[in-house]
């Protein structure tokens, strides 16, 4: 007996176009550049995600140095501070305050200052 293999073929064929929706040309037309464009996309997806973690962290760093140097300090006397203080926030959250409630972030800074001088 024979293996048909219509269903699955088309099965995998139907998902490969409708990932490569929107793609010009033949991008999303032919099969093989199909294939590949959506590999690449997959790939780029993957890694990105892994990329976003680092950009986000870097930015909320630069936003923490930005907003305690205007309190004397730069990032690294901050960070370290805040882990004399005892204080476990973390960066995210630190670069919400410093952007959204400048009073709150001083409060914070200035413990750390204080903790960082003794």
């Amino acid at each position: 007996m024979r293996v048909k293999r219509a269903v699955h073929a088309r099965k995998r064929k139907k998902s490969l176009f409708k990932a490569a929706k929107g793609y010009r040309g033949g991008r999303s037309r032919l099969l093989r550049t199909v294939k590949d464009a959506v590999d690449r996309s997959r790939e780029s997806s993957y890694r990105d995600r892994k990329v976003k973690k680092r950009d986000f962290r870097r930015l909320w760093i630069v936003r923490i140095n930005a907003a305690v140097r205007l309190h004397g300090m730069n990032y690294s006397q901050f960070i370290y501070g805040l882990k004399a203080a005892d204080i476990e926030m973390d960066r995210r959250t630190l670069a919400y305050l410093a952007m959204e409630e400048p009073t709150l972030f001083a409060q914070v800074a200035e413990e750390a200052k204080t903790k960082l001088a003794a």
